[in-house]
């Protein structure tokens, strides 16, 4: 039982405003709710985006969705996790960064939980509300019904696993929608977090050959150690000079797949262009609302460009997830990933640095 205890959180209360550290009842579980204790939470771009007021999100906040921790307190109609195991208190666990509240034409219909009516993300709720604490900024969180939980295995770091509910589950749908397989050609446009699990998923899947895009010396230089073949400095390159630096390198047509993760609406046109005949483009970065692309439709029809968006990822992606960075972290320094750590009353100082991009994944450690 939870007994007249409380807990911390990290709130802001409008785009811009410092984090102010508030204190919150923590209540015993519903049925259909497990109690976490958190123990790593990290900076998604997503998290910088609704800071800053780019995305509508409520506030008073609390920001937050890749998120692990240590199971406190069990619901009595909680199930298995994702792959069937039994939960238990103590569990360390990771969890979809999304929750529905049930069964949609979505669900039912085109097996997409991840668009499901309702569908409410980890970090986006107010933090007045009953149970307060849905957000990954904060001492406790409340998993909520309709989210997918998953056992953590004791060998991987909370480095390792606190990305993977999102960039790393995210980046196995967005590969798999550019369905690449052995001895393809893959074009990478942004290597921050996303574009480095997509550089080393791609390689894993047998791409023969892995282009990463970026105009930032260190990210250009790390990209080499997540599978890249080549890290391209576009920071001075014209449009058609970034497109004639690929079909050299990916003759005689262009690349087989090209996956936008950069944010940047005007590199679309021009990874477009990087493709081959029947090459697929998928965009994975423009979470921002009015990111307006202006391509040529004709070059879509009469290239047979396949075109596809990717937002979230469905539950069975975060368990593909986990298996890939377990069969890979001897092969690929995923725990450097997460390269700087700061407390709760520090994430001011956090999110600075995030924004400025000056670390790649910022930890917050209640």
């Amino acid at each position: 039982m939870v007994k007249d205890r409380t807990g911390l959180a990290a709130v802001y209360d409008a785009p811009n405003t410092p984090f102010v550290i508030r204190e919150y009842p923590v209540r015993d579980v519903k049925a259909d709710e497990v109690l976490i204790r958190i123990t790593m939470a990290t900076i998604c771009r997503s998290d910088i985006h609704s800071y800053h007021g780019h995305r509508p999100n409520p506030c008073p906040g609390i920001l937050g969705h890749e998120i692990i921790g240590i199971i406190e307190q069990l619901g009595e109609d909680i199930g298995p996790d994702l792959r069937g195991d039994i939960l238990a208190v103590g569990d360390r666990v990771t969890w979809t960064e999304f929750f529905h509240s049930g069964e949609s034409y979505y669900t039912d219909v085109h097996d997409m939980p991840q668009k499901a009516d309702g569908v409410r993300k980890y970090g986006h709720d107010l933090a007045e509300e009953d149970p307060h604490f849905l957000g990954g900024f904060a001492e406790y969180c409340y998993i909520q019904p309709g989210t997918g939980i998953l056992k953590l295995p004791d060998e991987i770091s909370d480095e390792e696993a606190t990305p993977l509910n999102c960039g790393t589950a995210t980046m196995i749908s967005v590969t798999e929608a550019a369905e690449i397989s052995k001895g393809d050609t893959v074009v990478v446009q942004g290597l921050g977090l996303l574009g480095l699990y997509g550089c080393a998923i791609a390689k894993a899947k047998g791409a023969r050959l892995v282009i990463g895009l970026d105009a930032v010396p260190d990210r250009l230089e790390m990209v080499k150690r997540f599978g890249a073949d080549h890290a391209l400095d576009i920071s001075d390159k014209t449009p058609e000079e970034q497109v004639a630096m690929i079909r050299a390198l990916c003759p005689p047509d262009g690349a087989d797949a090209v996956i936008e993760v950069c944010g940047v609406p005007a590199a679309v046109p021009i990874g477009i262009r990087m493709l081959r005949v029947g090459g697929r483009y998928v965009i994975a970065g423009l979470v921002n609302p009015d990111a307006t692309i202006s391509i040529d439709g004709n070059v879509i029809l009469r290239r047979w460009i396949t075109l596809r968006g990717i937002h979230n990822y469905h539950p069975r992606h975060l368990v593909e997830a986990l298996d890939f960075v377990m069969a890979n972290r001897d092969r690929y320094p995923f725990a450097e990933i997460v390269d700087s750590k700061f407390s709760l009353d520090q994430l001011d100082e956090a999110f600075t640095k995030a924004s400025e991009r000056s670390v790649l994944r910022a930890a917050i450690i209640p």
